[in-house]
Order: structure tokens, then C-alpha cells, then sequence
């Protein structure tokens, strides 16, 4: 059997782990919305139709932030016709998906669910075919408490307290040919610096996020960074990036390692912005907002062009195997060997649209098998992201070329004295890997979670919700601050260490 070693100390500290990593996304898009989390009329729905049986998922899933109301659909969305009485609001059509738009739930709606289901909310404003003023209006509706037009309108529409919206997005993915109203950079970057001066003057304690590159491989990558902030960098907090990774666009191992492809792309956006940063001689450092990922079956998908113009369509509702879920559980380990920079985070989306959990309408909701890294990592990681330094056998890919099998991140919670190793094996082989906790003295073995599979290629359905769920261990103990552990192929693993009980 192949082995591995991992080395810790807790001089190889990288940062905190900032909670705003282990959000998600809501768009109207698809069944997300409709049919997802408000499904009026379902046997779990509470009085204001919002399902009860999801918002219990979501919140065993530990999201801590929700990013709303998209998204391509914010392109060409008018807020304002979400708000007030539902009788009074105007079915529209929706450019980004070519769908129809009931606006039966909207702003105030989604700040009631997010209350429920305890996460941050995190708002994105049109700059597609809107601008400055409806933007700054939005913030004022939200923020502020009374005695403007936008803040009593909200209290006309029976919200008294302001719903207090710290963070914003400045548009999405406006390099996009495929986004209304996109832009270039400097056309862009001009725009998302007027409109945040305009923002942060009606409330300026929220934070900004400026669009990056929608994906690593787009022909502008880097250049549009670079301009857009030396347009917006004293106006803005963070910059975007959004990264998918396609099972069926690549080799396999190639997909087994997308974490590779994120790490490189992450560094690349942190050299540009600190050039920037360099090149106004400005002192603050502009951190990043991974705010769309996730394992996307994307070859599969149709253009909007390609649909008959439908009501609520089932778009992009992938079925997640273990695979998935290991990589889904390896980009979360890359976000957390960045997290000195990449201080948000968004999986996307939250229900049904390339999502961990799955609904039926008037029926069940299940957990797909990327439910589980997730909602683990999200409840153990806290405190200080340690380096890992892992010696690992190498794999080959079509991609990369070689890579580590074995790749590890782990959290030391300062308070509680738990240690957390969060690992993978990307390979098709079992993997020995021998732990070196010596620097830890004192710490006795605790859990181990685990996701794995004999065939890695099945997943969870309505009919089998459980087929893949996690396994919860004890860990064989630490001998001389040492312990060894097999890790199966392809596989997913939360290692915990905590304290010896004094006597």
C-alpha cells in the first residue's frame, strides 16, 4: 500500500477561519425558489409557504451566508417589483434563464427565510441594465431605519426593523457574454465604482465585492482584474472569482483533482490584486469571495436560447456521486489553505440547481452526497487554519500532470484545543497515511468521519436518500504523538484530535 505522511505545528499557521467561508446561493433560477425553499400549499410549508422540512436541512448543513437574488437573474431583475402586496406585483419575464417570473417571493420574503434558516444574508444589485440609483436605493430600502422614501416604503410594506445588509455584490459576472448588459473592464469597473460611492454614502458600513473573472479560462483573466480595481480599490472590499469543475469536461483524475485548478487560480488573483495594491500605493489588502462554486455537470447543460420560455423549469438538477462529494470536500480544503485571503465563500446553489439538497415538489427532501463534506467541515473548522506538510505519492493526470494523492488541511480551535485534519485521497488506491501530531502534546485521538464508497460512482435519490451517508469512527490512538490511518479511494476524511481529560 501506497503511503503518505502529514507533519503539523501550530507555527504553520495561515489564518483565521473566517465563518462567512461555508455560504451558498439562492437564485431565482429554476427550482431553487419555487418549488425549493417556498413551496406554498406543501405539507411542511409554514403559513408564509416557506418549507420547513428544507429549512431544517439547510440548517444541519451549517450555512452560515446566502448570497441573493442571483446570479445571472440579477441582470435583470427590478427589485421593486418583489415587494409589497404579493396581489400588486407583476409577473415578468426573466432574460437570464428565459423563464417567468411570478415575483410571489422576493426581498422581504428571502429576509424572513434567512432569519429562519440563520444565515447572513449577502445581496447583489443590477448593474446589467441598471445603475447607480436603484442600487443606492436598494441599500436605503434595506438599511436604513426611517424618515426616507425607500426605508418608509419598507415600513409601508410592514417590515419595521431595517433587515441590516452588511455585505453586497456589484453586479455578477459582468465580463460574461452571456450576462445581459455586460461590459468590458474598464466600463465595468467605472460603473461598480460610482455605484459603491453611491452605496457606501447611504450606508457606509456595509462591504462591497467587485466581479472578477467568471472563471479561470476566460480571455480577459487577470487583465480585467487588474483594471477593474485599480478602477474601484478604494471603494471596494472584495473581488469575486467563480469556479465550476466539470466531471464529464476532462479525464477522470483531471476531475479528481479540480482542487489543484483552484489553488492555482486563487494565487493568480491574489498576486494581481496585490500588484495593484503595489501600484496605487494603497496600505489595505483586498481579499477574495469565491462567491459561486461547486461540481457542475455543465457539458450537459442547455442554453436558455435552446428552451421554449417556461414557468419554474427544472434547470441543472445534477445528481451527486461520491466522486463529487470528495472534490466538493477538496475544494473546501483549498479554501481553507487560503483562508489568509479567501475570507467568503458561496457554494452554488443551495436547492435543486447543482445543489446538496434535493426537493420534490409536494413531496421529500433529501441530502445529495456533497451535503456531507460540507455540513462536517462547516461544524468542525474553527480557529486557525494550520499548513499541512504532506509527502503523498503521486498521481497522474491529463490536466496537471503529477499530483499529490493525498491533500490535507487542518484547524486548531484555540479555545477548545481541538484539532481538526480534514484530508483526501484523490487516488484509485487505498493510501496508508502516517500522522505527525508532535507538536501537539497532550492531545488524545477523537473522531473520525469518513465518505467513501466500494463504487464511488453512486449517489443518493428521493428513493434512496441514505444510500451514501458518512461513517463515524474512533480513531486508533496517538502513540508517541503518531497514529496512522488507511484512507480508501476516493475518499473524503474529518480527523479529530482534542485534549486529554486532566485528572
Amino acid at each position: 500500500m501506497d503511503q503518505a505522511r502529514l507533519t503539523l505545528d501550530p507555527a504553520f499557521a495561515i489564518g483565521p477561519v473566517d465563518r462567512r467561508l461555508f455560504g451558498s446561493f439562492v437564485e431565482h433560477m429554476g427550482r431553487c425558489v419555487y418549488t425549493g425553499i417556498f413551496e406554498p400549499g406543501h405539507p411542511a410549508a409554514d403559513p408564509d409557504g416557506l418549507r420547513t422540512d428544507v429549512l431544517e436541512l439547510v440548517r444541519e448543513l451549517g450555512v452560515t451566508l446566502v448570497r441573493y437574488p442571483g446570479g445571472n437573474f440579477v441582470s435583470n431583475y427590478r427589485w421593486e417589483d418583489g415587494v409589497g402586496p404579493v396581489g400588486d406585483r407583476p409577473r415578468r419575464l426573466d432574460l437570464a434563464w428565459r423563464s417567468l417570473e411570478s415575483n410571489a417571493f422576493g426581498l422581504n420574503e428571502f429576509m424572513r427565510w434567512a432569519a429562519l434558516a440563520r444565515v447572513e444574508p449577502m445581496m447583489a444589485v443590477n448593474l446589467g441594465t441598471r445603475g447607480i440609483a436603484e442600487a443606492a436605493e436598494l441599500v436605503e430600502y434595506c438599511n436604513l431605519a426611517d424618515g426616507t422614501a425607500a426605508a418608509d416604503l419598507r415600513r409601508k410594506h410592514g417590515v419595521a426593523q431595517p433587515h441590516d445588509v452588511r455585505l453586497w455584490c456589484l453586479g455578477n459576472e459582468m465580463d460574461g457574454p452571456w450576462q445581459i448588459g455586460s461590459m468590458t473592464a474598464l466600463e465595468y469597473g467605472r460603473l461598480a465604482a460610482r455605484a459603491g460611492h453611491a452605496m457606501k454614502r447611504v450606508d457606509p458600513t456595509i462591504q462591497l465585492v467587485a466581479c472578477g473573472s467568471s472563471k479561470a479560462d476566460m480571455p480577459t483573466f487577470a487583465g480585467w482584474e487588474a483594471t477593474v480595481l485599480e478602477q474601484t480599490y478604494d471603494h471596494v472590499d472584495y473581488l469575486s472569482l467563480h469556479s465550476y469543475y466539470d466531471p464529464e469536461s476532462q479525464d477522470a483524475a483531471s476531475f479528481r483533482a479540480a482542487a489543484v485548478n483552484l489553488d492555482g487560480f486563487i494565487d493568480d488573483i491574489v498576486a494581481t490584486a496585490d500588484h495593484v495594491r503595489a501600484k496605487l500605493r494603497r496600505g489595505k489588502r483586498i481579499n477574495l469571495a469565491l462567491d459561486e462554486w461547486n461540481v457542475w455537470y455543465q457539458s450537459r447543460f442547455t442554453e436558455p436560447e435552446d428552451r421554449p420560455i417556461e414557468d419554474t423549469p427544472a434547470l441543472i438538477e445534477d445528481d451527486y456521486t461520491v466522486t463529487d462529494a470528495m472534490v466538493v470536500g477538496n475544494l473546501l480544503i483549498s479554501m481553507l489553505r487560503h483562508a489568509d485571503r479567501v475570507t467568503v465563500g458561496n457554494q452554488a446553489q443551495l436547492v435543486n440547481i447543482i445543489a446538496p439538497i434535493r426537493t420534490t415538489p409536494g413531496g421529500a427532501a433529501w441530502r445529495q452526497t456533497i451535503f456531507h463534506p460540507f455540513a462536517h467541515t462547516a461544524r468542525l473548522a474553527r480557529g486557525t487554519v494550520l499548513r499541512a506538510a504532506v509527502r503523498s505519492p503521486a498521481m497522474t493526470t491529463g490536466r496537471y500532470g503529477e499530483v499529490p494523492a493525498v491533500d490535507a488541511v487542518a484547524t486548531l480551535d484555540e479555545p477548545s484545543g481541538r484539532l481538526v485534519v480534514f484530508a483526501v485521497n484523490r487516488s484509485t488506491e487505498a493510501v496508508r497515511l502516517d500522522l505527525d501530531l508532535r507538536a501537539f502534546p497532550g492531545l488524545r485521538a477523537g473522531q473520525r468521519i469518513s465518505l467513501a464508497a466500494d463504487d464511488p460512482s453512486i449517489g443518493n435519490t428521493a428513493a434512496a436518500p441514505d444510500r451514501v451517508r458518512p461513517r463515524t469512527e474512533e480513531m486508533p490512538a496517538l502513540d508517541g504523538g503518531r497514529a496512522a490511518v488507511v484512507l480508501p479511494p476516493v475518499s473524503w476524511h474529518a480527523l479529530s484530535f482534542t485534549p486529554e481529560e486532566k485528572p
